[in-house]
């Protein structure tokens, strides 16, 4: 049901941004690449090593910022964000989507991990 609504928004986001198709596309890619690089850091090493959560924490939203400020100036020098308020929605909307989504796919492969080891144990 959640995915078919968040699918159903960023179908409905798109279309109505047609005028500035460009710019949601932007927004899209920024908040994919952004948030996935801050995760891959963030959750990388903190379960083997508890002591360096807090460092890989700040790494992950030093490098969520480095992505960000680098795909928006990309973005306006090839002429690619015509529109900063939809780029600016369409960065918001996948961010948070992004983040669910992330998240979800890392319940999952905990719960797949524990479900493993359990029938190892067994």
């Amino acid at each position: 049901m959640k995915f078919g609504l968040i699918f159903l928004l960023s179908a409905v986001a798109g279309v109505l941004s047609g005028e500035h198709f460009h710019s949601f596309l932007v927004g899209f890619g920024v908040a994919s690449v952004a948030v996935g690089a801050g995760y891959w850091l963030a959750f990388r090493c903190s379960t083997r090593y508890p002591q360096l959560a807090l460092l890989m924490l700040l790494m992950g939203l030093m490098a969520k910022i480095g992505v960000t400020i680098t795909g928006v100036m990309w973005g306006l020098e090839s002429n690619l964000i015509n529109s900063p308020f939809v780029f600016s929605l369409s960065y918001l909307f996948f961010s948070i989507v992004t983040t669910y989504l992330y998240s979800k796919w890392r319940e999952f492969q905990l719960s797949r991990s524990e479900t493993t080891l359990m029938a190892k144990t067994a």
